[in-house]
């Protein structure tokens, strides 16, 4: 099949994607001079630009590929929340935002001067979900749920994917894939997943296990498949490209095809946005694997949590080279 039918597939395959939304705010500016109050560089800053991120980037990286995604989140009743529904509007994401009065939406300033970020300033609230916004989130998802065979997970580690909420999406999605981005302090809390896809050093920390070589990758990988019943895992790492794990058929090797990394963030979200559209729309794990790949060498060519059209993905896979994986050992 060629490249561009593999990604025509893609276009209108339903996703569900439940996590932590955030907005990002890209301050733009010149330095001048330093600051005579300390020795920092002051940034005048002539202008700035929002983009959604968190669980609202791997929606947008679903949309762009001409997905079709839904959006499930908890956002604070603020302009910074409206904000987030206007982005969402104009990505075509179906949002379903929950805005509270208790909690502000998550805000991550980034000052930049030069193409270099000078500071990052965050303004969150990390707590659990209160009875209310629980009760809606559920509600919200409950009445959702049915139309989606592939479910994301986005955890940022802000609230919205807690024990309870995992729990009780496991009785209510039974028989569905649901695939989770992880975030190291909710590890003990994940089981009986069909997939996780973590970074190295997510890898690392939530199977207690150095991650510095091939050896130790698969040692690790092994380890977090077993003890947290997954059906596969799928790790990204960076310049070096991902580890997937398919029990019962081995351990693959994906080398990046990444002309340049200049920028990870948010190469996390393409990978697992790819992954659940590709499962979406009949591919195969490893199969998914490959166009996630791919995409992810695209976005951290780029400056900030980046997204990678359909047309940008069909053009790269015209290289015979992405296609190729290696097997690194049985599984």
């Amino acid at each position: 099949m060629s490249p561009s039918a593999d990604t025509a597939r893609l276009a209108g395959a339903k996703v569900l994607v439940i996590g932590d939304i955030m907005l990002d705010r890209y301050q733009h500016g010149v330095v001048e001079r330093i600051s005579p109050e300390a020795p920092v560089p002051v940034v005048r800053v002539v202008n700035q630009d929002f983009k959604i991120g968190g669980a609202g980037n791997v929606a947008q990286n679903a949309a762009l590929l001409d997905g079709s995604p839904t959006l499930v989140s908890v956002c604070g009743a603020d302009g910074h929340g409206d904000e987030l529904e206007r982005l969402c509007r104009a990505l075509y994401i179906d949002a379903r935002l929950i805005h509270s009065t208790s909690r502000e939406t998550t805000l991550k300033t980034r000052i930049m001067a030069a193409h270099q970020q000078m500071l990052r300033v965050d303004r969150e609230t990390t707590l659990p979900l209160d009875a209310g916004e629980s009760a809606a989130l559920r509600r919200t998802v409950d009445g959702l749920v049915d139309g989606f065979e592939i479910i994301v997970l986005s955890d940022y580690g802000k609230g919205v994917v807690s024990a309870e909420f995992l729990t009780w999406l496991h009785e209510r999605a039974a028989g569905r894939k649901i695939i989770l981005d992880p975030k190291t302090c909710n590890f003990p809390h994940y089981r009986n997943l069909y997939c996780m896809t973590p970074n190295a050093k997510e890898a690392s920390e939530g199977a207690g296990l150095p991650v510095a070589g091939r050896e130790d990758i698969i040692r690790a990988g092994k380890h977090i498949v077993e003890r947290h019943r997954l059906e596969s895992l799928v790790i990204t790492l960076g310049a070096d490209g991902m580890a997937v794990f398919l029990p019962g058929q081995g351990v693959f090797h994906l080398p990046t095809t990444a002309q340049k990394v200049f920028d990870v963030t948010g190469a996390g979200d393409t990978v697992i946005a790819v992954i659940a559209l590709a499962l979406s729309s009949g591919f195969d794990l490893l199969d998914s694997c490959v166009l996630a790949n791919c995409a992810a060498g695209l976005v951290v060519g780029q400056v900030g949590a980046a997204a990678v059209s359909r047309e940008e993905l069909e053009s790269e896979l015209a290289s015979s080279s992405v296609r190729k994986y290696q097997r690194w050992a049985d599984f």
